[in-house]
């Protein structure tokens, strides 16, 4: 067995194994305090809502330790077992083998054979966790007319981007990853900018808000902000389900605010006005911007470790393939990577859940914070999210702190009127 292979597989098994156990850890917690509301929450979240939000979530951990061992399994049939250098195989009696229509279509292939594997997953989540807890509202022709949208907009955008990266691999030298790296750049670009108004719309209708009373309250929390957006909307999520949120698109003249319709039914103004101050903080805390450049970074780096990859012959031979290829190496990178860096997610988790503090000590500043709290725990309670995660699965996992960890920081963050003047000033 090549060194590589052995590393490959020994990365395979532990992250495989660390999830399965992380997994175990989390529905053992949630058991363990099922019947009992932690005390911070017993006067605003009933029994019944709590062990609710405990089966749920317990119902979601069990289907993703299935997903981890079938997507280990489809992993290693694709590498190892061959499934990869049999698809290049089938489509060399079509196209010339290493020409680009070969490397699309095998590029694409793989995508379709994962896809397939991911469907009754998602289809388990959707029509039956979904449905059993009273979330979802998809009909299944709703489900495959959203999957057919995907896959055409996939098609539409991503077969040219794969023919560009594939032409400025095999022609532009040794530095052929630096011309996709920016390529991969301005396609991410494009894609913001393009999205609120050319693809969202494919799937949601989006009405300007109408509450005039709501729309005075956010349009001043905007002005002291300093915040310009081309409008406020509101998407009708309660087509496909009953979970509330809000969020921003686009950027530059481009921004909007949009609020799920399932969220304006159950909050106050008051608790629009908080949540909206926290995705507020989260933009003038340039959090967005900070990781588009942490993923450009990100991408930068991998893309360099692809250059170098491409011309071992270890790589190829260490995965079970005999006909190594631009798009063959793009493929296998594509699939092995996010193994290797498993071990790095609870960093990631933890930079995001820090992200989140920032935010809601800007919303405490703008807003009150008792009204961010309410809707918070509204929030929780209609979308059953547990109030008692493993301590250890919510670090590894979780880009939100744990619900108890947000309340209190929040409730410790009460400032006078004055401090929130001042505050203002100062942003």
């Amino acid at each position: 067995m090549q060194a590589f292979t052995a590393a490959f597989l020994a990365a395979l098994t532990a992250s495989t194994a660390i999830r399965w156990w992380l997994a175990t850890r989390h529905m053992r917690h949630i058991a363990a305090h099922r019947e009992k509301v932690p005390d911070e929450f017993s006067e605003r979240i009933s029994i019944e809502s709590h062990q609710k939000a405990a089966d749920y979530s317990q119902a979601k951990t069990r289907i993703g330790m299935l997903e981890a061992l079938a997507g280990a399994a489809t992993l290693l049939a694709l590498t190892l077992g061959g499934g990869l250098q049999a698809l290049s195989d089938s489509w060399a009696a079509m196209f010339e083998r290493g020409g680009y229509a070969h490397g699309i279509a095998l590029i694409m292939s793989m995508t379709v054979v994962t896809g397939v594997i991911d469907l009754p997953f998602s289809l388990y989540r959707t029509f039956s966790i979904e449905a059993r807890f009273g979330f979802n509202r998809t009909t299944l022709a709703l489900y495959f007319i959203d999957m057919l949208k995907q896959s055409l907009i996939g098609i539409l955008l991503g077969i040219p981007l794969l023919f560009c990266v594939l032409w400025l691999m095999t022609g532009m030298g040794e530095a052929w990853w630096l011309w996709v790296w920016a390529t991969w750049i301005a396609f991410n670009l494009l894609v913001l900018a393009i999205y609120p108004t050319l693809i969202a719309p494919l799937f949601n209708t989006f009405k300007p808000l109408e509450d005039a009373q709501l729309r005075t309250r956010i349009e001043a929390l905007l002005a002291k902000c300093g915040f310009r957006a081309q409008g406020l909307y509101v998407m009708d999520s309660s087509r496909r389900s009953s979970h509330g949120n809000a969020y921003f698109t686009g950027f530059g003249r481009w921004r909007r605010i949009v609020f799920f319709d399932t969220l304006l039914t159950r909050l106050s103004g008051p608790e629009v006005e908080a949540v909206l101050a926290h995705e507020l903080g989260h933009f003038m805390h340039r959090h967005v911007a900070k990781r588009i450049a942490m993923l450009f970074v990100g991408s930068f780096c991998f893309l360099a470790l692809l250059g170098w990859l491409i011309g071992t012959d270890w790589f190829y031979s260490g995965l079970n393939v005999q006909t190594p290829s631009t798009a063959m190496a793009l493929a296998l990178f594509v699939m092995i990577i996010p193994v290797f860096m498993f071990p790095l997610q609870p960093l990631a988790s933890l930079y995001s859940r820090s992200h989140e503090y920032e935010a809601d000590a800007y919303a405490a500043a703008h807003a009150a914070p008792q009204d961010l709290v309410h809707a918070l725990v509204k929030l929780y309670q209609d979308n059953a999210a547990t109030l008692t995660p493993d301590p250890l699965h919510s670090a590894w996992y979780d880009s939100h702190p744990p619900a108890a960890l947000r309340i209190a920081r929040l409730q410790s963050l009460a400032v006078r009127p004055a401090d929130v003047s001042a505050a203002g000033a100062t942003t």
